[in-house]
């Protein structure tokens, strides 16, 4: 299963996600692509017509240009995701978005989405130190779980 994580550019998440049998759909590959993409003139900086688009889809186009150039490029990863993983209150190490606004946006977009499509979705608060393994071990429960919903 495809598994949203967020923040979008949190290693730790993407791998907890990958030891547990799934796909991390994270901002890493997104700019991946657009580095190797040779149409692209200063990776990642460029924004596309394709990402304006995305982005418009989401918001208004008053919104300021750094709103919708982060949510153009992260609405294509919420689009393919089947389930999604949120931490909240991680420290800025722990996987930035950057912009408060856009942070708050784009959880707006992961727990609507699930909503409406009934998409699994965990959301744990980032408690750091000993909490750590709790949040850990909540997130390998999650995605056992969705290894289960598969084999159905």
């Amino acid at each position: 299963m495809k598994v949203l994580v967020y923040p979008p550019n949190s290693l730790i998440l993407s791998d907890l996600v990958e030891r547990g049998g799934h796909e991390p759909v994270v901002l890493m590959k997104e700019v991946g692509e657009r580095v190797r993409d040779a149409e692209i003139d200063a990776p990642p900086m460029n924004i596309t017509e394709n990402d304006l688009k995305y982005a418009l889809r989401y918001v208004s186009v008053e919104e300021p240009a750094g709103l919708k150039g982060r949510i153009g490029l992260l609405a294509p990863l919420l689009e393919k995701a089947d389930a999604a993983i949120i931490l909240t209150d991680a420290p800025p190490t722990f996987g930035c978005m950057g912009c408060a606004v856009a942070d708050e946006f784009f959880k707006f977009l992961i727990r609507k989405r699930g909503h409406e499509l009934d998409m699994p979705r965990l959301e744990v608060k980032y408690e750091g130190g000993e909490r750590m393994e709790e949040m850990v071990s909540a997130v390998m429960s999650f995605l056992e779980h969705l290894t289960e919903e598969e084999k159905r």
